[in-house]
């Protein structure tokens, strides 16, 4: 492989760990470890740990589907590997 398709793939996994620890940090952190200090601020008239545990992280995850798909295409284009 030469070093333009490793730096492809070199940026494409910083993405990725980048995305995943957001995830991480919205569905777990945030969801379970943090709900009850969150639940003190309101979000819609609900808790805000109680609206992480419920909705907020599935909003959060299909945003993040999108900002990779976005990151993806521009980084496809950069490197000239797009359809």
């Amino acid at each position: 492989m030469d070093d333009k398709m490793r730096q492809y793939w070199s940026r494409n996994l910083r993405y990725m760990a980048m995305l995943l620890t957001v995830w991480a940090l919205v569905g777990y952190v945030f969801s379970i470890f943090l709900v009850e200090p969150l639940n003190a601020f309101q979000l819609g008239g609900f808790p805000l740990g109680f609206w992480f545990a419920q909705q907020g992280s599935i909003y959060i995850f299909v945003c993040l589907i999108f900002a990779y798909y976005f990151l993806m295409q521009k980084l496809d284009k950069e490197f000239d590997v797009h359809e």
